[in-house]
This record gives structure tokens, C-alpha cells and sequence, in this order.
């Protein structure tokens, strides 16, 4: 059966609107193994908080982005996918959020959202709609089958609790001109990621988003919303005047059909990308919270 998966793979692609050499699937077997991540030091913060934040059942979307774009309908030109916060979208604002409702476990009212998967060989419900269509993203939107939400601390230090309100972006939705994205695509139970589309084989797709994990200390948000808030270093150490904050990696997991062709929402110049897979977070959680995922992280433990 894998043997014909190249053979697959072009078909899928090509299904898709593109061909093959562009570089968009990778069958199951030729995805990469992830490289090992940093030995913890003595100072390192082990734990993990996992939250319960349903997998987006009342089917929070909108083609909206209220880090990048806030105030603009639509700005986003792409449809998003949303749990936490049940109120968000263009015209969100810290207090509309802090007295919204959720689909989080444990009162956290933050907001979680990435574009759309859509399997791209029927119409879909949009596509004469913003977000869909109009803006070249057509086809039906599967919804996730479970989605993952959690937060670990550094392999080499204490973390400090991540201020309310702080906006934070993964990934670069214009990654196809830019050259910069950082996404990860993968199959469930297989490790390792690739940033192109995945043919799993029966296996579920998986979208990870890694968040930054180093706060300036001083800023929520910044002009590129990504200045107050950096990666650490390959070692896990966070550069000079930044601090170590609880990191956040977002999982959405996805059942595709065999065989048929699917793409995420992308501006319309990404032409749909697998690169250009991207999220966002408001951390709307009350403080409270907050310093029990820093605890949790600092001492080791699993929680909740």
C-alpha cells in the first residue's frame, strides 16, 4: 500500500489545483523525525497544564482576526476556527473578552483560533461568502476531532506567569512569499513533522502550533505582534532581556478521507499553502489561573 503512495500523492495534489512539484504532500513515510529536544538542566520548570477547551462543537467562525486586524470585518480574507473565548471577533476588545463566555475548562476565557481545513472537491456552504469563496478558499470545512491545548514550561528554567491580555501569533500566513513560516504537519502516532500536507495513511492529520515561549517583560502586544514575545534558542534558553513564560503548543486533529484532496484557508496571493498554517492566542485567562500554570510548570507536575 505505500509503494503507491507517491502515486497517490500526485493524485491528491493534483486535485487539489496543484501539481505535485510543487512541493505540497509528503507521504506518511517520508515525513522527518523531530529532533530531540534539550536535556533539562537542574533549573528547568517539567510540568505540563492541559486544558479541555472542546474541539469548536458550536462552531465558533468567522473570517475575522482581531490580533491582526481588530475592528475589520473580515480582515482576515480566510475563514478561522475558534475555541476559549465564545465572543471573539472583529470588534472584540480586552473587556468584551474578560466578560465573555468559553468552551475552556477551569474559567479561562482566553481565545484560540487558526485558519480552516476544507476538503477542496465540493463547493462548501461559503463559497459565494467573505472568508470562503470571495476570498479563494472554497470547500467543504471538516471540523476538528479533537483538539489539544496545552502549556509546558523551559528546559532550563523557572517560568513567569504570561500577563492577561498578552497577544501572541505562531507561524506566518504569508509564508509563500515571505519564506518564513514554521509550520508543522504530522500523522497521529507517528512522530515527526513536515511543513507540507501529510498522506497518513488511515491516520488522523495533526496540526501543531508552538507558540513563543520568551516575554520582553514589559509589553502585551507589539506592532508585528511578534517583537514583545520570541522563541528560545535550539538549547531552550530565552535571549537576554527576555523571560521564560508558560509556552503554549495548540494541537488540532483532523480525520480526512482517504484519498480526497484538502487545503486550509490562506490570503488569496498564498494560494493555500501548507506553509502558511498560522494561530493566534489572547490570554484572557484570569490571574489567578495564570499562577497555577506557572506553579504547575515550576514544580513538576502534571495538572490539572
Amino acid at each position: 500500500m505505500r509503494r503507491l503512495l507517491p502515486a497517490l500523492a500526485a493524485a491528491v495534489a493534483l486535485l487539489a489545483g496543484c501539481a505535485d512539484a510543487d512541493g505540497r504532500f509528503v507521504a506518511i513515510d517520508d515525513i522527518p523525525a523531530n529532533l530531540d529536544p534539550p536535556t533539562p538542566t537542574q533549573d528547568a520548570s517539567t510540568g505540563t497544564y492541559t486544558l479541555d477547551c472542546g474541539r469548536n462543537e458550536e462552531r465558533h467562525l468567522n473570517a475575522d482576526n482581531v490580533v491582526v486586524a481588530p475592528g475589520e470585518p473580515n480582515g482576515a480574507h480566510h475563514t478561522h476556527e475558534y475555541v476559549g473565548n465564545r465572543t471573539t471577533d472583529h470588534t472584540s476588545t480586552d473587556t468584551t473578552l474578560a466578560t465573555g463566555t468559553t468552551t475552556c475548562t477551569q474559567g479561562d476565557l482566553s481565545t484560540y483560533y487558526w485558519p480552516v481545513l476544507r476538503l477542496t472537491d465540493r463547493p462548501g456552504h461559503d463559497a459565494h461568502a467573505p472568508g470562503g469563496g470571495v476570498h479563494g478558499n472554497t470547500g467543504e470545512i471538516v471540523p476538528p476531532a479533537a483538539v489539544r491545548v496545552q502549556y509546558t514550561g523551559s528546559p532550563v528554567a523557572k517560568v513567569v506567569p504570561l500577563p492577561r491580555f498578552t497577544r501572541l501569533v505562531t507561524g506566518d500566513a504569508a509564508a509563500l512569499t515571505s519564506g518564513n513560516g514554521t509550520a508543522r504537519w504530522g500523522c497521529e502516532g507517528v512522530p515527526g513533522w513536515t511543513d507540507r500536507y501529510p498522506l497518513c495513511d488511515g491516520r488522523r492529520v495533526v496540526r501543531t502550533f508552538d507558540f513563543p515561549g520568551c516575554w520582553d517583560g514589559r509589553n502585551t502586544d507589539s506592532t508585528s505582534h511578534r517583537a514583545h514575545a520570541t522563541f528560545a534558542a535550539s538549547n531552550g534558553v530565552c535571549a537576554q532581556g527576555t523571560f521564560p513564560v508558560p509556552r503554549l503548543r495548540v494541537q488540532a486533529i483532523y480525520d480526512v478521507p482517504a484519498g480526497r484532496p484538502y487545503a486550509i484557508d490562506s490570503f488569496p496571493e498564498q494560494n493555500r499553502d501548507p506553509r502558511t498554517d498560522h494561530a493566534m492566542f489572547i490570554n484572557v485567562m484570569p490571574d489567578g489561573l495564570m499562577s497555577e500554570v506557572a506553579a504547575c510548570l515550576n514544580t513538576g507536575r502534571r495538572c490539572p
